[in-house]
């Protein structure tokens, strides 16, 4: 099994016998490896040497202390909670494989368990054959109404029907899953910001979400991916899939700090309650195996 990131600081600090330019060079190198851009990790370390050496840090605790001060600086969470008596439109966006259409649905089930009466999923991945199919299926597993079109219709039609649904019943929460088509990015980009124009004038004001699920092992790439919707839409906060304390992970560092964006929620498994509002000390403290 791979070593954490948490194990391979510790047998560092073992193996180096003085705090010197040596050790900085091998902990930027460590924070790559950790999934930590090198740009991020170059300027992070660089940071905390400034620190260590004015202040005459030389301590092991007291330098990872330093470090986690540096990271948790750099990431965030976002409360994402529906208001109550609004209609509430999330527009949840990501790549194929990350586990967008399994999110939708453990969002669905955790806010329907919280007592959100009126939610509707809408099924606005319509060009992916069995997108459709996979939202119908987990919508009857968890008692959910979804709303979708046929295959290959316009998906901003689709968000527009859901929230009307919502609508007729006063208030609620709609849950659009969208398309992530990124090899054709241009027509991707285009039909993401026709869904997110109707989504926009759907919602209340200050209820409407966009939502980006990228996979916490892919590092580098859930950076890019980031870029890419960030650009096309504005996001809000991400959800962090296929996450777990040994996971290289370090990629919401790199996305808070060159994109300023928030964690709302992680995935931690296959199961519907597997997915727990994200908590930065804790994200911070596993990655660094305190």
């Amino acid at each position: 099994m791979k070593q954490s990131f948490g194990e391979k600081l510790k047998s560092l600090f073992s193996k180096k016998s003085s705090i010197n330019d040596d050790f900085y060079d091998e902990l930027t190198d460590l924070l790559v490896e950790g999934d930590i851009g090198a740009k991020t990790a170059f300027l992070l370390v660089e940071q905390l040497e400034e620190i260590c050496s004015k202040e005459k840090i030389t301590d092991q605790g007291q330098i990872i202390l330093k470090l986690k001060d540096l990271l948790l600086s750099n990431v965030k969470a976002y409360p994402l909670e529906p208001e109550k008596d609004k209609l509430n439109v999330w527009m949840v966006l990501g790549v194929n494989g990350v586990g967008k259409t399994t999110s939708v649905a453990k969002l669905a089930n955790l806010f329907k368990n919280k007592g959100v009466e009126n939610l509707v999923l809408a099924s606005s991945d319509t060009f992916r054959a069995a997108a459709i199919e996979q939202l119908a299926m987990h919508g009857e597993k968890i008692g959910v109404r979804v709303v979708s079109h046929q295959h290959g219709s316009d998906p901003s039609a689709v968000v527009f029907d859901a929230a009307e649904a919502v609508k007729a019943k006063g208030s609620g929460l709609v849950i659009a899953d969208t398309a992530g088509r990124l090899h054709n990015k241009e027509n991707l980009v285009r039909e993401l910001q026709k869904i997110d124009r109707t989504c926009s004038t759907k919602a209340d004001e200050g209820c409407y979400k966009k939502i980006l699920v990228i996979d916490a092992t892919t590092g580098q790439n859930a950076l890019r991916q980031a870029e890419v919707f960030h650009e096309a839409v504005g996001l809000d906060a991400l959800i962090m899939t296929k996450y777990d304390s040994t996971a290289k992970g370090g990629v919401a560092v790199t996305i808070g700090k060159e994109l300023g964006l928030p964690v709302a929620f992680v995935c931690t498994g296959e199961k519907y309650p597997d997915i727990q509002v994200f908590d930065a000390e804790k994200y911070i403290n596993e990655f660094l195996g305190l």
